[in-house]
Protein backbone atom coordinates (compact mmCIF):
# COMPACT_ATOMS: atom_id res chain seq x y z
CA UNK A 1 0.00 0.00 0.00
CA UNK A 2 1.71 3.18 -1.15
CA UNK A 3 0.60 6.76 -1.27
CA UNK A 4 0.84 7.37 -5.01
CA UNK A 5 1.81 11.03 -4.55
CA UNK A 6 4.81 10.48 -2.26
CA UNK A 7 5.59 6.80 -2.73
CA UNK A 8 5.39 6.35 1.05
CA UNK A 9 3.03 3.98 2.82
CA UNK A 10 -0.08 5.75 4.09
CA UNK A 11 -0.04 6.53 7.84
CA UNK A 12 -2.73 3.95 8.63
CA UNK A 13 -0.61 1.10 7.22
CA UNK A 14 1.36 0.84 10.49
CA UNK A 15 -1.90 0.47 12.39
CA UNK A 16 -3.19 -2.17 9.96
CA UNK A 17 0.07 -4.09 10.24
CA UNK A 18 0.01 -3.98 14.06
CA UNK A 19 -3.60 -5.21 14.21
CA UNK A 20 -2.89 -7.93 11.64
CA UNK A 21 0.10 -9.16 13.61
CA UNK A 22 -1.87 -9.28 16.87
CA UNK A 23 -4.60 -11.34 15.20
CA UNK A 24 -2.08 -13.76 13.64
CA UNK A 25 -0.09 -14.16 16.87
CA UNK A 26 -3.18 -14.80 18.98
CA UNK A 27 -4.64 -17.22 16.43
CA UNK A 28 -1.37 -19.16 16.39
CA UNK A 29 -1.15 -19.08 20.20
CA UNK A 30 -4.59 -20.68 20.35
CA UNK A 31 -3.54 -23.18 17.66
CA UNK A 32 -6.39 -22.15 15.37
CA UNK A 33 -6.28 -22.31 11.60
CA UNK A 34 -7.50 -19.37 9.54
CA UNK A 35 -10.45 -21.55 8.58
CA UNK A 36 -11.36 -22.18 12.23
CA UNK A 37 -11.06 -18.53 13.24
CA UNK A 38 -13.00 -17.44 10.17
CA UNK A 39 -15.81 -19.84 11.03
CA UNK A 40 -15.90 -18.71 14.67
CA UNK A 41 -15.97 -15.05 13.67
CA UNK A 42 -18.47 -15.38 10.81
CA UNK A 43 -15.99 -14.28 8.14
CA UNK A 44 -14.75 -16.04 5.05
CA UNK A 45 -11.24 -17.48 5.25
CA UNK A 46 -10.23 -15.26 2.33
CA UNK A 47 -11.43 -12.10 4.10
CA UNK A 48 -9.68 -13.07 7.33
CA UNK A 49 -6.51 -13.76 5.36
CA UNK A 50 -6.55 -10.31 3.77
CA UNK A 51 -6.98 -8.76 7.22
CA UNK A 52 -4.11 -10.84 8.65
CA UNK A 53 -1.86 -9.73 5.78
CA UNK A 54 -2.86 -6.08 6.36
CA UNK A 55 -4.08 -5.86 2.76
CA UNK A 56 -7.41 -4.35 3.82
CA UNK A 57 -8.71 -2.47 6.80
CA UNK A 58 -11.66 -3.82 8.70
CA UNK A 59 -14.54 -2.17 10.46
CA UNK A 60 -14.74 -1.98 14.22
CA UNK A 61 -17.62 -4.46 13.97
CA UNK A 62 -15.44 -7.02 12.17
CA UNK A 63 -12.59 -6.43 14.61
CA UNK A 64 -15.01 -7.07 17.48
CA UNK A 65 -16.19 -10.30 15.81
CA UNK A 66 -12.61 -11.51 15.53
CA UNK A 67 -11.86 -10.55 19.14
CA UNK A 68 -14.97 -12.35 20.37
CA UNK A 69 -13.98 -15.46 18.40
CA UNK A 70 -10.56 -15.29 20.08
CA UNK A 71 -12.24 -14.72 23.46
CA UNK A 72 -10.45 -11.40 23.90
CA UNK A 73 -11.61 -7.85 24.50
CA UNK A 74 -11.50 -5.89 21.25
CA UNK A 75 -8.90 -3.52 22.71
CA UNK A 76 -6.47 -6.44 22.99
CA UNK A 77 -6.12 -6.40 19.19
CA UNK A 78 -5.29 -2.69 19.09
CA UNK A 79 -1.75 -1.39 19.54
CA UNK A 80 -0.95 0.73 22.58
Amino acid sequence: MLDTASGAPPPESGLLTAIAERIRVERARQKLTQEELAHRSGLSRVHLGTIERAEVSCSVTVLAQIAKALELPTRALLPD
